[in-house]
């Protein structure tokens, strides 16, 4: 039976446990498959370095997140007092009776959610100010908190970044798909310039089986017209998560992760380390960067998560739990990988294909079935949220440039468009290259840097300023962030753009 608050359905509402996975489950992703790849290229102490670092920076920026989030509860609720107040103000000035006060007052009463059962004179302590029960998206804080020339470089920032992110989906799952289907082949070397650039022409050559004539590159891109045909049309529709999609998804995440710590262990201690890694490699910064940039975002869909968690008092303390735990648990993916093997695929788990693995008796079947479970996981869990993605994608590109509150007045034709300009691009992108660690690389680095550490920044300083103006310094932020000084804002930013123009120079020398 679904809960009541003052005879409405309350909104739908999970436990921090479950939290805690639905945030685990979003922040690991795609960018972690990529991280043995990349710490194999920068070396182990470089990548070790960069990480952590990288972690409690972002970790950071969550928190401003959190805090803005709040400020715009605050300014909601500060803006739905002022009316109550106005609405009660002319209803005892009125001649109209009791009966009319009341019914005034109802109607005032029936806006203000918590205030309701709290009285006027009371209402101004901070506890009622801030909160994280409204739903703020980063958009519409953006809207806020932001003049128009920010909402839309905000908006620009946040296409590119799905973009990207449509586009390693798409490369990640016909190139799973190309390898478990074509035979083996060793021959890529991850060290060329032009290799990292995307640049596969040894593909475009080689073919997918002995016996027939088609490369490896035009398989690639039969399947890749496939995912697209299939998956993309999806885009059209209302595609929503649910509360056991989450979980399942995370159960597959869990396995396969797992399983590919426990194989890189075991061929650790059964044959010693076949790789020998450098220790620092300047020129892996740039996909090291993007990597982990991108390995650690959740700041787009952080909203979304943290409204229906019941005691939102915690929400620190499980972020922090959630950091700490991704982190190491990505620091022991890559590590055992990078001295498991020999070679590092782009996508890790492109190195579990069963190739060398001759069916003998149950166990050897059984390690043949993992293998081919690891090495077609990325198509499991990313064909379901690809169209997810790319329903968000349109939903932005639409509100960059239409008025949404007339969105029924345009044409049919136009608005068909949308979905098309979601789809499109990122086909064509993938289309030309199969380089995952370059997609991850560029939309780490510039659309994941904007997303993780420029747009947090920006938000949290006019929100505070925003807050300042209306309430005063006296009423305090319950969800304010540990790094308060406005030094930490400055030094994110700073540490942002160096690090942008340091992988640019680093790239393109």
């Amino acid at each position: 039976m679904p809960r009541l608050v003052n005879g409405r359905e309350a909104a739908p509402t999970y436990s921090n446990l479950v939290g805690f996975i639905f945030i685990f489950n979003l922040i690991v992703g795609t960018g972690a498959l990529t991280l043995p790849g990349v710490f194999a290229r920068a070396g182990w102490m470089l990548s070790l370095i960069v990480i952590v670092l990288l972690a409690i920076i972002s970790y950071m920026t969550v928190t401003f997140i959190i805090e803005a989030m709040a400020c715009a509860n605050a300014i909601r609720n500060w803006q739905t007092l002022q009316a109550l107040r106005q609405s009660r103000s002319s209803a005892e000035n009125s001649e109209n009776d009791d009966n009319a006060d009341d019914v005034s007052l109802a109607s005032g009463v029936e806006q203000v959610g918590d205030f309701e059962r709290v009285p006027l004179t009371i209402q101004n302590r901070e506890f009622h100010y801030y909160q994280l029960s409204h739903k703020f998206e980063l958009g519409e804080m953006a809207t806020l908190f932001f003049n128009e020339f920010g909402r839309i470089m905000f908006y620009l920032c946040l296409i590119v970044y799905l973009y990207g992110d449509l586009s390693i989906y798409s490369a990640a799952v016909a190139r799973s798909l190309r390898d478990v289907v074509c035979d083996q082949t060793n021959e890529t070397d991850t060290n060329n310039l032009m290799y990292w650039l995307g640049a596969f022409e040894n593909n475009t050559s080689r073919a997918c089986w002995k016996e027939h004539t088609i490369s490896r590159l035009n398989m690639y891109r039969v399947l890749l017209i496939g995912f697209t045909l299939i998956f993309g049309p999806f885009v059209y529709f209302n595609v929503q998560k649910t509360k056991y999609l989450q979980m399942l998804t995370a159960t597959f995440r869990w396995m396969a992760f797992t399983l590919m710590i426990c194989i890189s262990v075991k061929l650790l201690i059964s044959r010693g380390a076949k790789g020998h890694p450098e220790t620092f490699n300047v020129y892996g910064i740039p996909s090291l960067f993007g990597a982990c940039v991108y390995s650690f975002m959740c700041h787009h869909s952080l909203p979304s998560l943290l409204a229906p968690l019941r005691h939102k008092s915690m929400v620190s303390k499980i972020l922090s739990f959630d950091y700490i735990i991704i982190c190491a648990f990505y620091i022991l993916l890559a590590m055992t990988g990078i001295f498991a093997f020999e070679r590092i695929e782009d996508l890790y788990t492109l190195d579990f294909l069963p190739y060398d693995v001759a069916y003998v008796d149950f166990w050897s079947g059984l390690l043949i079935c993992i293998d081919y479970f690891l090495a077609l996981f990325p198509i499991f869990t990313l064909s379901t949220s690809f169209p997810i993605v790319a329903i968000t994608l349109k939903n932005n590109l639409q509100s960059l440039f239409l008025d949404m509150s007339q969105y029924e007045s345009y044409s049919v034709i136009l608005r068909l468009c949308f979905p098309l300009l979601a789809i499109i691009p990122p086909f064509c992108i993938t289309y030309f290259t199969e380089s995952l660690s370059s997609l991850v690389a560029f939309t780490g680095t510039y659309a994941g840097t904007g997303i993780q550490y420029i747009i947090p920044v920006f938000l949290v300083y006019f929100a505070r300023r925003t807050c300042s103006e209306l309430l005063g310094s006296g009423v305090v932020n319950r969800f304010q962030s540990p790094f308060k000084s406005s030094a930490w804002l400055v030094f994110v930013f700073i540490w942002s753009i160096l690090c942008v123009c340091l992988v640019s120079i680093n790239l393109f020398s």
